[in-house]
């Protein structure tokens, strides 16, 4: 018997960077925003919690032989 199972968690990561003195708190968040999309603060993510959300299991109908 083949089955699927599902598995949602919701995945916390934290990173600790360095910004620039003197930013207004807009621009803060659309330097932090720019480092992500660039993907540039992708390698300081590290995880920090994992929640489990919740699990599902599916049966997958086989095609029976034809003998």
């Amino acid at each position: 018997m083949k089955v699927v199972v599902q598995v949602v968690e919701k995945v916390i990561s934290e990173a600790h960077i360095y910004i620039p003195d003197g930013l207004t708190e807009s621009t803060i968040k659309q330097y932090i925003v720019d480092r992500y999309n660039s993907g540039e603060i992708t390698p300081d993510l590290n995880i920090f919690q994992v929640d489990f959300e919740s699990i599902s299991a599916t049966i997958v109908q086989q095609p029976q032989e034809v003998a």
